[in-house]
């Protein structure tokens, strides 16, 4: 499995947030605490926006983060209002550049921790699913970029909370049709640059560990002493794998089955709910 954050709100330099905190994305590449593997060494990635462009750049690598001297450059250079990083444990797809997270297509940025059990069974049922215009979009072979390709192919770009939820929902059926009991473990975040989607869901109900942080105006209520958090506007937030500090109210845990919308506006989590699969090749991407 896998580790990783999302950061919207106040632009910041990129390792302000990936190096500086004690439990920091780069410590948790060698000493993770909640996910299933210890240290996450199988790559890494990190996806930003910047004013002015209209896609995301995005750097990754199959090295592991902890000792990678370009992340670190890049990171102490970059300020971003929005941005992605993931950390990699291979759940058996190759070791290479194109199965490193996050995945880009247009100007949506995807990220994913978890697996479809037997994938290696199931992928070319789920691939022939996806919209003919984007399969040649894919690069990897990882069962993380399908679940992407699956969501732009059910309508990511008109509604993401419908299209994730028509994926996971496609993919248990195709699963349980193969004799796969369980076969699905996500947690997901997504972005089209200005608003940022999270999921945790898992078929078996025991979903990995998400956690999004406190409003800002609670944090400077509660630790009135913390200098890092002076200019940083109401909206910001962050949502990550494992909390990246041990600060009492600073962070929620996502509930079991749920999503949420999580940054400028309104914040808001519910459940969430898998669509049952209808049958049909619902080719709703338009552009």
């Amino acid at each position: 499995m896998c580790r990783w954050l999302a950061y919207t709100g106040t632009p910041v330099l990129l390792d302000s947030v990936l190096y500086r905190p004690a439990h920091s994305l780069i410590d948790q590449s060698l000493h993770a605490r909640m996910g299933v593997e210890t240290t996450n060494g199988d790559g890494f990635g990190i996806g930003w926006y910047s004013p002015g462009m209209d896609t995301p750049a995005v750097v990754r690598d199959t090295g592991p983060a902890w000792n990678n001297r370009n992340l670190r450059e890049i990171s102490a250079h970059v300020r971003s209002h929005l941005f992605f990083a993931h950390i990699r444990a291979s759940t058996g797809s190759a070791v290479q550049q194109t199965n490193c997270h996050p995945f880009r297509h247009g100007r949506w940025l995807w990220m994913h921790n978890g697996a479809i059990a037997d994938f290696h069974r199931l992928r070319r049922d789920l691939c022939l699913v996806i919209d003919p215009s984007l399969f040649a979009d894919i690069e990897g072979s990882t069962d993380s970029e399908v679940m992407f390709f699956l969501a732009l192919t059910f309508g990511l770009d008109q509604d993401p909370l419908t299209a994730v939820a028509r994926m996971a929902g496609h993919v248990e059926h195709l699963g349980r049709r193969h004799g796969v009991d369980s076969p699905l473990q996500m947690t997901v975040a997504v972005t089209d640059g200005e608003r940022l989607w999270a999921f945790r869901y898992s078929s078996e109900r025991r979903s990995r560990s998400l956690y999004y942080s406190a409003e800002v105006d609670t944090l400077r209520a509660i630790h009135p002493d913390l200098k890092f958090l002076t200019g940083l506007s109401p909206e910001t937030r962050l949502v990550v794998s494992e909390p990246l500090s041990g600060l009492p109210g600073a962070w929620t845990e996502f509930p079991e089955s749920s999503c949420g919308l999580v940054g400028a506006g309104v914040d808001f989590v519910q459940d969430f709910v898998p669509v049952p699969a209808d049958g049909e090749l619902p080719y709703h991407r338009t552009g």
